[in-house]
């Protein structure tokens, strides 16, 4: 039971389980039925499948950082061997693979897309500053997306993809700055490191006005109705001000955390207005 515990721990399932949920609810957005779609659950559950691979290969290639940032995971415990884990992950990338290409070629592609920007991102690209961020929320976005492929319906699914893409870019950031400490302790350059606080705080800025922007134009562009409308002025857009106002007043670590914790309220409340104004 303990090496079955170990595999599913080396998934982080909790992680899954958000991306199924984040394209099931990108899906829901795109219908235009009321009832379940079964290809839509499906692609739930393959994308949770991907994410899972998609951390076994994060982890594959960050044993010697998890063993001082994250101790208690498999690999880093010796829990597991290496190679198993390279076996498991290549396990499950084919079981996506798999079930997609029995769903439709669209969704297989994405999954395709996918798997590959997981396997350099965690090679290559998140040692890189901002282009890791922005890898991980492009994936998110993705998420989105793949939801609105398999309702049938893509271009319903780019605005809130769009929003995830920019919300996501700001909260890793976010994180970043949060993490500065122990990153210079693991020699990982990420952008505060690289061009220090007051840039990144900045770049925060200018990503969430370019949001708080962003979020008028469905309105205004007709592709929400006016429900969408009050809960975006009323609670998604103060929010983030409101977030802007405690970046500036403040960079501790535990406001930081604080910062990152509302961003995930904002999402929330953002998912609600577009599901109430489509």
């Amino acid at each position: 039971m303990k090496i079955i515990y170990n595999y599913i721990k080396l998934t982080r399932p909790l992680n899954c389980l958000i991306t199924a949920l984040v394209v099931f609810v990108g899906g829901i957005i795109s219908s235009e039925r009321v009832y379940l779609d079964q290809t839509l659950i499906l692609a739930s559950v393959v994308a949770s499948i991907v994410a899972a691979s998609g951390n076994v290969i994060n982890d594959y290639f960050d044993i010697e950082i998890d063993k001082i940032s994250h101790p208690e995971r498999p690999l880093a415990k010796n829990n597991l061997k290496p190679s198993s884990a390279l076996i498991y992950y290549s396990i499950l990338l084919l079981i996506a693979l798999t079930t997609s290409f029995f769903l439709n070629t669209k969704l297989l592609s994405v999954v395709i897309f996918a798997s590959t920007i997981l396997f350099f991102y965690s090679f290559y690209l998140k040692k890189n500053p901002l282009v890791g961020n922005i890898t991980v929320a492009l994936l998110t976005a993705l998420a989105f997306l793949f939801g609105g492929l398999a309702v049938n319906n893509f271009q319903a699914a780019i605005i809130p993809a769009s929003f995830a893409f920019l919300i996501n870019l700001i909260r890793e950031l976010v994180k970043d700055a949060e993490d500065i400490e122990g990153d210079k302790l693991n020699n990982v350059i990420t952008f505060p490191i690289k061009y220090g606080i007051e840039k990144t705080r900045n770049t925060i800025t200018v990503l969430s006005l370019l949001l708080i922007a962003l979020t008028i134009y469905p309105f205004i562009d007709h592709s929400y109705n006016i429900e969408y409308f009050v809960v975006v002025m009323i609670v998604v857009n103060p929010i983030l001000v409101f977030i802007l106002k405690k970046l500036f007043e403040d960079t501790s670590k535990q406001n930081l955390n604080f910062i990152s914790s509302m961003l995930k309220i904002t999402m929330i409340f953002g998912l609600i207005a577009i599901y109430l104004g489509k």
